[in-house]
Order: structure tokens, then sequence, then C-alpha cells
């Protein structure tokens, strides 16, 4: 089957179509044929190498061999199960999250244990468009409902509104009754009002920060702002959320762990598959949708992965896997 490594850290050239041995799932596995999946900043971060936190975990000199196939979210149809298999059959769509332990979407065919994250795909989204979905959504999910516990009538600022999780973030933040700012550039205002925030910020225009405004949680969905900065415009008991660790941010979460007033909060949804669920159901009943960028071919990865490094990507970037 076809399959893409990467061997060495470094740009996107350092990514290579293989052909390598098709697998076999064990008697709690599911065979799946992806049709679809997509490159993430976490993706290009990974590739690159370029922080020590990524060295520890995929391999200081290069990528430990679990790692070298990319690919943290996929979706596509259960071709075969085990015989211990239960909660999937044959001919199932499905999307699933592959994570950071094992990654592995850049290839025609995966095993899974039918424990891992993985849920019927939404009636109503292609392969493409529920690829796009994944880890975007539930990464919005975890943070808004399972960490900051948002409420209705709070008031919510989300920066980077138009990217992966940003868009969702916004939706969903919508969705449990907030009031919501989306910070973004000004090609994107437009899509970000649409996606259904009460304001929106030019970030290229004006400091969030420095708006008067006060805000119940503060959702940095690409960590570029900073909790010095952000934690004057929170409210008392406000929350202010990024998704990168560092070392400085792992010891400010410390800090502020046990303060009434302000908390910084990161960390990682492990298990995904409730929030999987509780998204399809969104999607199914028009409560969300996903914003696709660019569509690329198994074949274009690299260039998939160059474009998505600028920084610059509308809600998400996907390959098709059978897209000639």
């Amino acid at each position: 089957m076809k399959a893409v490594l990467y061997k060495k850290y470094g740009s996107p050239n350092m990514l290579e179509t293989c052909e390598i041995e098709k697998p076999t799932p064990n008697h709690n596995e599911v065979l799946i044929k992806v049709e679809a999946t997509t490159v993430t900043t976490a993706d290009c971060i990974m590739r690159r190498g370029d922080t020590f936190f990524s060295r520890v975990v995929l391999g200081f000199k290069h990528p430990k061999k679990i790692y070298q196939i990319l690919g943290i979210e996929f979706s596509g149809k259960i071709e075969s199960v085990g015989k211990n298999v239960t909660k999937f059959k044959q001919g199932d769509d499905i999307y699933a999250f592959r994570g950071f332990r094992s990654t592995g979407s850049y290839a025609e065919y995966k095993c899974m244990k039918e424990t891992n994250s993985i849920a019927i795909k939404p009636e109503n989204m292609s392969f493409d468009e529920a690829a796009s979905v994944v880890d975007g959504s539930t990464t919005a999910l975890f943070f808004l409902k399972d960490k900051a516990n948002i409420q209705k009538g709070q008031k919510v600022l989300i920066n980077g509104a138009s990217g992966s999780i940003g868009t969702f973030a916004v939706q969903l933040a919508k969705y449990f009754g907030a009031e919501v700012t989306g910070v973004c550039s000004s090609k994107n205002i437009e899509l970000v009002k649409s996606l259904g925030a009460d304001k929106v910020v030019d970030y290229t225009k004006t400091d969030f920060t420095k708006l008067g405004e006060s805000y119940d949680i503060i959702f940095d969905t690409v960590s570029k702002s900073s909790y010095s900065a952000c934690k004057k415009i929170l409210k008392s008991g406000g929350k202010y959320i990024v998704t990168m660790i560092s070392f400085k941010r792992v010891v400010l979460s410390l800090l502020t762990k046990f303060n009434k007033r302000r908390k910084l909060i990161f960390g990682m949804s492990v298990n995904k598959t409730a929030g999987l669920n509780f998204i399809k159901s969104l999607i199914e009943k028009g409560h969300i949708k996903t914003i696709i960028d660019k569509i690329y071919s198994i074949d274009e990865i690299s260039e998939a992965h160059t474009y998505v490094e600028k920084g610059h990507k509308r809600g998400n970037v996907v390959i098709q896997l059978n897209k000639i």
C-alpha cells in the first residue's frame, strides 16, 4: 500500500511516498481504508522536530519508526474487523483520531483498536469534510466545555478564529449560548461573521487586549498571545486557554491553578470518541459546519505542508488518498 514517510526532520521535502506492507487487524482491531486525511499545524511541527519537547517525544536524532507516518485525523471505510470487535462492522463509514502517540493517517490503510477514538461519520458529510472535522472540533469542545465549563451568556473571545480549531470554537461557543468575539485577519472577517461571531476584531489593525472589553473566556487557538497581556481583560473567575504547551505556560498554569480570579488552562483530550459522537449529532442537526481551504492528493503532500506552514490557511487542508 502507499504511505508517506519522513525519516529525517526538516522541510516538506523530507516527506517521501513509499510502498509498505498493508496491515492486518488483530482480534480487537478494525482495518480501515483511509479516504481522506489532513495537514495540520501539529503535523508540520512534528515533521520539523524543531522544539525540545517534540524531540523528547518523537526521537532526538530522527523520528522513531512509530512516528514516521504523520497524520493525526482521517475518515474512511471499515474493510474488515477482528473476531472480537463488537462496536463496528465491515462497511461502516467512520472518522477517527490517531493522536500524537502513533499518528499514521498518511497511508491507504490503518488498523485501530475499536476502543480508540473512532466514531461513525456524520451522514450529511463527505469523507473530505469528515476528516477535516475530527481534531479541530473535538479540541475546541474539550477546552470550551470540559476545561473552561462554558456557560450561556458568557463573553468569549476566540483568537485565531479562522483556523481549524478557531472556526469550530466560534460555532461551539455560539451553540452553548455565549457572546462571541472572533479575532482574525482582514480577509477572514466575513468568514468568521458567517460562523456566528457577534463581533470580529482585525488583528492587523487592532490589539484586542486594548479594546476596553473584558471576557469570561479567552481561547487563543493559535497560542500567539500571552497570559500577562490577557489577564487584565479577564473577568474575575475568567479562564485563559492556550493549545500549545511550553515550559513557561506549564509554570503559569500551576501558579494560577488555585487562583480563584484567573486561570491559565492547557491540556490534551486523549480519547475523542465521546466528543466525535457529540460533534456528529451537532453536524447532522445543522449546528456546525466545516471550512475546507484546499484539497490535495497524497502525491502532493509536500505542497500541502508548504502551504500550511505559511500560517494563512482558512479552516482545514485536506488530503485525498484516492485523488489522482
